[in-house]
Order: C-alpha cells, then sequence, then structure tokens
C-alpha cells in the first residue's frame, strides 16, 4: 500500500533536462515568449529554471538588518524548465537538443536543426 509520503516522493523525481546553469535559451511559451537570457539557476526537483531578465517580480521588502532601507525589490521567479529551449551559438536560433554518446561514452549535446554540437559553458 503506497503512503502519502511516497507519492509525494514520486511527483518530486528529478525531471530529465538538457539545460545547464550558464545556457543561453530562449523563452517558448508564455508571458515572456521569445525572451532570451542566460540561465542563472535551475531546481530539477521542481522543474524550474531562473532565466536573466525574465519573470521579473517585485516584492515590498520591510527592512530588516541585512537591509535596513527595506523598499521595493526586483528579482527573477523561476519558469517551467519545458517553456526553454537551448540557442545553438552557431546559428543563434533556439533549436531541440539531441544527445549523442561517443565511443569513448562521454556524451555530446546536438543541435537538431542544424546537427553542430553545443558545448557546456
Amino acid at each position: 500500500m503506497a503512503t502519502k509520503k511516497d507519492a509525494r516522493r514520486r511527483r518530486r523525481a528529478k525531471r530529465k533536462s538538457y539545460v545547464v546553469k550558464g545556457d543561453r535559451v530562449k523563452v517558448i511559451r508564455g508571458n515572456f515568449r521569445e525572451m532570451e537570457g542566460t540561465v542563472l539557476r535551475i531546481d530539477p526537483s521542481e522543474g524550474k529554471v531562473v532565466v536573466e531578465g525574465v519573470n521579473m517580480r517585485k516584492r515590498h521588502q520591510r527592512p530588516t538588518q541585512d537591509n535596513p532601507e527595506g523598499g521595493i525589490v526586483t528579482f527573477e521567479a523561476p519558469i517551467d524548465i519545458s517553456n526553454v529551449m537551448l540557442i545553438d551559438p552557431n546559428s543563434g536560433e533556439a533549436s531541440r537538443v539531441r544527445i549523442q554518446i561517443d565511443k569513448d561514452g562521454t556524451k555530446e549535446r546536438i543541435a537538431v536543426k542544424t546537427g553542430n554540437p553545443i558545448p557546456r559553458p
């Protein structure tokens, strides 16, 4: 019999992603469609990614010891990882990604549109 904890663990399972920190990506869905930016942070358990300059939010901050002035703080909120596509650095276009395993066992990301390898940052 499955418990609530087991169900929660399955839901939070790591989602497969070809995006890593430092990659250039293009947003393909949502309010920020067509925007490009660099990946700042990835949360694989939630399936979220934070992209520089995308999904900017404002929060009213009460004065604290760290921030004595308080005020309105602007920050990037996470978006779903399925809503971004990697940008091929050679052509500058967003492309799907395929993984190619070489004979020595190393994995390489390949842009589907052009067939060019996408280097890791």
